[in-house]
């Protein structure tokens, strides 16, 4: 695809033109390009004036209008410069010495009385012994003028207290088993007999007990 022959050219009061690449190239063969302004004239543009911006578009950082050329003149032939010169009011401010003065300091010396209440101040420290226990810092206090800081120091108490180590835990406990033996055992028995003094006859204890019952029922 060919590139166009025609691209635009835009200065910065957006007067449009355009410039024909077949009859003059940009390549830089030429210091100069003619441009087609929009109504007819035309200008000569140094092509280090073209800025190149997107789509193939230029821009010209100048008005096209103070470039436009003559009518009727040839475009191929180098253009007429007419240098232009405008008067511009220039101010300044410069700094003229209108005089000069001479400052001089006197120092003198006077003497007053002066009579004014001096303070003074003293302090009496006194230190007074304690020696009591207490459980824990004490804070600074205030009796009157008096400032009262308590020094505290510690110190080792030894105390004997009783010690439980072990205890001894005694249980009795009771047992029971059998074991037989045979073992010979004695045994007394009295056997009384009494005589009968007419009879002679030995009578046993039953004998005499039942006669004696008898005996108790006659009385």
């Amino acid at each position: 695809m060919n590139p166009p022959t025609a691209v635009t050219v835009t200065d910065p009061q957006g007067v449009h033109g355009t410039i024909d690449t077949a009859a003059w190239p940009l390549d830089g063969r030429r210091a100069e390009v003619l441009v087609q302004l929009e109504g007819g004239p035309q200008v000569l543009v140094p092509v280090h004036l073209l800025v190149r911006e997107e789509e193939g578009r230029y821009s010209i950082p100048m008005a096209l209008a103070d470039l436009e050329q003559h009518a009727g003149a040839d475009p191929r032939e180098p253009p007429l410069v007419l240098p232009v010169i405008e008067e511009t009011l220039g101010v300044e401010i410069r700094p003229v010495e209108t005089g000069r003065v001479r400052i001089r300091k006197v120092v003198t010396e006077r003497e007053e009385l002066v009579d004014l209440p001096l303070r003074r101040e003293e302090v009496i420290i006194r230190r007074v012994p304690i020696n009591r226990v207490v459980e824990g810092p004490l804070p600074v206090r205030y009796e009157g003028d008096t400032m009262i800081i308590s020094l505290l120091e510690e110190v080792l108490v030894v105390d004997t207290r009783l010690l439980l180590t072990e205890e001894v835990h005694i249980t009795t406990r009771r047992t029971e088993t059998h074991t037989p033996e045979r073992v010979t055992l004695r045994h007394e028995d009295v056997t009384i007999e009494r005589v009968d003094l007419e009879r002679q006859e030995p009578h046993s204890q039953e004998q005499e007990e039942s006669h004696g019952e008898d005996r108790d029922r006659t009385l």
